[in-house]
């Protein structure tokens, strides 16, 4: 070759002045011509020999059904109750694909996943909004998915009343989107994380599922909608959904791997656990606590507050339970109401600190007392609530917050 393309180099170009274009000498078209098609041929084979090689595979394996194996999506897998979700199901051998935009995630979290389970095939993580129905559609039309977990929503009950437009389109409009592109994909099972702010302020307790719905703020409204959506929806088809309402979670990974950890500037929206490790570590001077003259024991709050261990497990036993074409409604909580002055009491000996407590006039949106009847969930789906000592379940979650001062972050 080297000799050719020397005398190539040497030999003088001739050039006729025919309409102002100059003629190459084409003597060399050949050689080139068939150096191009061998090339070809050569590429050609590789790639046959790479398809037949074991291993091998044009797409990925998030992308086929594997018999024997689960494949989950878990919408807002990268929050607090979406990560601890998502490693149970990791654990029960499950294949997850965790889809989050991380405005209230932590992608530490699905870095500690991604390092539990390293292994291919196991967890693969996808930066996208659920907002976008364009980009949903791409991401169930580049896997298959067995089923969806659904948590990912914003929140805060009283960040509701302040931005409830913000709370109708992240809940209600995205879980619309979600359930087009299940509907478009045939993935027919769903798993809807809810919640008992459905119920708004029933006059009874404890609240069954039969119990009224009348929300009275927009992150139960919302809540509410997408339930009726989902419910609409399902009757013409031959889904397996299940929805769980659940109350105040608590509590972290037994293990210490993950934990609870909001942006700086959510936290005075934050879960009341949120704010005592806050006023236990010195973040905050003190605890404030809105609303003294609610008509209970003493005054405030009464919450059925649910371990966030038990609450992926129901998750999972709704998982294994869902059948087509039925639906299936469930309370997840431990039957039994704690006040919030109970709750700072156990906080103070989970922490061992005299936290400091101021208290404040009501916060708008809020209800007196809330607490479930978990029976039915008890039959059907043989769940109980195991970790349900208040102070336990708060110190397993001081842990962490002492271990991780600055949430995922590196110090």
């Amino acid at each position: 070759m080297l000799p050719n393309r020397n005398r190539a180099q040497t030999r003088p170009t001739r050039s006729w002045p025919f309409g102002g274009m100059d003629y190459l000498d084409t003597r060399r078209k050949p050689h080139i011509l068939a150096k191009i098609l061998v090339a070809a041929v050569l590429t050609a084979l590789c790639i046959i020999i790479l398809k037949q090689s074991p291993g091998f595979s044009s797409k990925s394996v998030f992308s086929r059904l594997d018999p024997g194996v689960t494949h989950v999506l878990v919408t807002g897998g990268a929050g607090y109750i979406g990560s601890h979700a998502a490693l149970r199901l990791l654990k029960d051998s499950y294949r997850v694909t965790i889809v989050d935009n991380l405005s209230r995630g932590n992608i530490g979290a699905v870095k500690i996943l991604q390092g539990l389970f390293p292994e291919p095939g196991r967890l693969q993580f996808i930066y996208a909004d659920l907002g976008d129905g364009k980009v949903v559609n791409r991401i169930f039309s580049e896997n298959k998915f067995d089923a969806v977990m659904h948590f990912a929503a914003v929140a805060y009950v009283g960040e509701s009343t302040l931005e409830p437009l913000r709370y109708y389109h992240n809940i209600t409009a995205n879980t619309l989107t979600v359930l087009e592109a299940m509907a478009a994909h045939g993935v027919k099972t769903l798993i809807y994380s809810s919640t008992c702010a459905t119920y708004g302020e029933p006059k009874k307790m404890p609240i069954t599922e039969q119990t009224p719905q009348f929300p009275i703020n927009p992150y139960g409204k919302a809540k509410k909608m997408a339930e009726d959506i989902i419910l609409d929806y399902s009757k013409n088809t031959d889904m397996a959904v299940m929805i769980l309402r659940y109350f105040n979670v608590i509590g972290s990974d037994p293990e210490g791997r993950l934990g609870e950890a909001p942006r700086p500037e959510l936290r005075e929206h934050g879960r009341i656990s949120g704010a005592c490790f806050d006023a236990a570590l010195g973040v905050i001077s003190g605890l404030k606590v809105k609303g003294t003259d609610y008509p209970t024991s003493d005054g405030t709050c009464v919450r059925d507050y649910i371990d966030v261990t038990d609450l992926v497990d129901a998750h999972v036993k709704a998982l294994n339970h869902a059948k087509p074409n039925k639906v299936g409604i469930y309370n997840v909580g431990t039957g039994k109401g704690r006040s919030v002055k109970e709750f700072v009491e156990a906080c103070k000996k989970a922490t061992g600190v005299n936290i400091k407590v101021d208290y404040l006039s009501r916060r708008p949106g809020d209800y007196a007392e809330v607490y479930s009847d978990p029976s039915k969930i008890n039959r059907e789906l043989n769940w109980t609530a195991q970790y349900t000592d208040l102070k336990e379940s708060l110190q397993v979650a001081w842990r962490w917050q002492k271990n991780h001062p600055n949430g995922y972050q590196l110090p």
